[in-house]
């Protein structure tokens, strides 16, 4: 294992549905709240050296998204969507929802479309903007949206989350074809799907149950291991899937699709925090309430439900697949952290 930040700051890699490493992993970018609120940062994994890429309002910690052309990130600020060059060149506005609040990024693999989920007042759903700020749209939702992605395959399709129960949608980028794609109550707790690498199939964890699969087209579901994996984060292959856990902590695992056999990669020390995790429904009115709090979505930094985030290690995969990145607040606060593979 091997500590890549220090300080007295937070600092933590970006989310898990995300890679945080440049083309030829030989840099990878982190959030750090080391200018005293949250900033992106590019580190060099040789030389350890260290320069700031985003400026002005904070972004949101968990937003950036790579672009595909290896030189642009995608963040979010507030009600705005921000392309940064990683050159160091003028930040470009992409799009601005006015009283909004965005959350975490996807982008389309043909790298033309961006979305997010947003809040606004009482209005929850996505919205999808073109990368060059041409066209965009807002597509309302009846609950709280988290975890918006791209179909890796389908680039007309996004998925993502509702909060609480049922979990899992899809709607076309146009706002048209919304559909509920499993239906279950919230004593099913469905949490942190994403896409099995480039097959266009669907992986998701029923806490804490179980890890399982869903066949894109025709919604068969498929368990792959019974096993409390958590934050889950597939291989481009679809062959294999890195997760971390939690009640009980097992650290790092890496489990075959086929098979549902793991093997340890290493303990990341985190403290998991959340009072929902040691539950397996998802968090009602009456868990907000005695929390004093409202859905993390927005990664409060406060949040005693579902976080603070940064004290999970939301693994990732580098673009090599040699190495995974994770965070872990086991010093005390929380630094980026890697791990080689094999």
């Amino acid at each position: 294992m091997r500590q890549i930040t220090f300080g007295p700051e937070i600092n933590h890699p970006t989310y898990f549905l995300q890679s945080s490493f440049f083309p030829g992993d030989g840099e990878m970018f982190f959030t750090s709240y080391r200018t005293g609120e949250a900033q992106l940062f590019e580190l060099s994994l040789a030389t350890g050296e260290c320069r700031q890429l985003t400026h002005g309002a904070a972004i949101h910690p968990y937003s950036a998204a790579l672009h595909p052309d290896g030189r642009t990130l995608v963040v979010t600020r507030g009600g705005e969507l921000w392309a940064v060059p990683r050159s160091g060149g003028d930040e470009r506005r992409i799009f601005r929802f006015e009283g909004a609040q965005l959350g975490e990024c996807s982008i389309s693999s043909d790298g033309e479309w961006l979305t997010a989920a947003f809040a606004r007042g009482p209005n929850r759903g996505l919205i999808v903007s073109r990368f060059d700020g041409a066209e965009s749209r807002v597509i309302e939702f009846g609950r709280t949206v988290i975890h918006p992605q791209f179909h890796p395959l389908e680039p007309e399709w996004i998925e993502f989350s509702g909060d609480p129960a049922p979990r899992m949608h899809r709607v076309r980028r146009d706002g048209t074809g919304l559909e509920c794609l499993y239906q279950h109550g919230n004593d099913e707790f469905i949490v942190h799907e994403t896409f099995l690498g480039a097959t266009g199939d669907l992986v998701f964890t029923v806490w804490p149950r179980a890890l399982c699969v869903m066949d894109w087209t025709t919604r068969a579901i498929r368990t792959i291991t019974e096993y409390n994996a958590w934050h889950i984060a597939p291989d481009r292959a679809g062959r294999r899937i890195l997760c971390d856990t939690n009640h009980p902590d097992e650290g790092l695992q890496i489990i075959d699709v086929a098979s549902g056999a793991r093997r340890p990669l290493c303990l990341s020390g985190s403290s998991n925090q959340g009072t929902q995790w040691r539950k397996s429904r998802y968090a009602l009115g009456e868990d907000f309430a005695a929390a004093r709090n409202t859905l993390s979505w927005m990664e409060n930094a406060v949040d005693t439900v579902y976080g603070p985030q940064h004290t999970h290690p939301h693994p990732s995969w580098s673009n090599s697949e040699r190495m995974v990145a994770f965070a872990s607040d086991r010093t005390g606060t929380t630094q980026v952290y890697l791990e080689d593979v094999e």
